[in-house]
């Protein structure tokens, strides 16, 4: 697998995993001009999820889940942008879609650092919070040897 390809599955994995929210707010704060032909608007559908028990085990399915895709074109260029997001949001999958896109070109830089590196920074730290929470539920078991039962 090349570089740029493992590049454009952290950075997708990225926008499709953040807060919608945080998304909105970041892309309004980018100010970019590009414009963007839409190819597949943004539609929800199901997605039949797969499982394996113990993670290398026979492939088993979980359940159907809730997604929602967009596919864009960046104008004036062949560069298309696709984004698959969990749940019902079509702005959030065609905000994830034009950033795709625009990751794709010369303005890469400046798109990862004003929305991806702060995505990935609330991200981090998202699962630290769930980390000390579990911690903090923690229970330590251990065995207390007891003596014989007389009769």
């Amino acid at each position: 697998m090349t570089n740029k390809t493992e590049q454009r599955r952290d950075w997708m994995a990225v926008l499709a995993k953040s807060d919608s929210a945080t998304l909105r707010r970041l892309w309004s704060d980018l100010d970019d001009e590009a414009r963007f032909t839409t190819l597949r608007p943004a539609e929800t559908g199901m997605v039949m999820v797969r499982g394996r028990a113990g993670g290398d085990g026979m492939a088993f399915a979980l359940g159907e889940m809730t997604v929602t895709r967009c596919t864009v074109r960046l104008d004036g260029s062949d560069v298309l942008g696709f984004a698959y997001v969990a749940g019902r949001d079509r702005r959030h999958a065609e905000i994830a879609a034009r950033a795709d896109a625009l990751l794709q070109t010369d303005r890469r830089n400046a798109v990862e650092a004003a929305l991806i590196a702060p995505l990935r920074a609330a991200q981090a730290e998202a699962r630290a919070v769930a980390r000390r929470k579990a911690a903090a539920t923690r229970v330590d078991f251990f065995t207390m040897v007891r003596g014989e039962n007389p009769r």
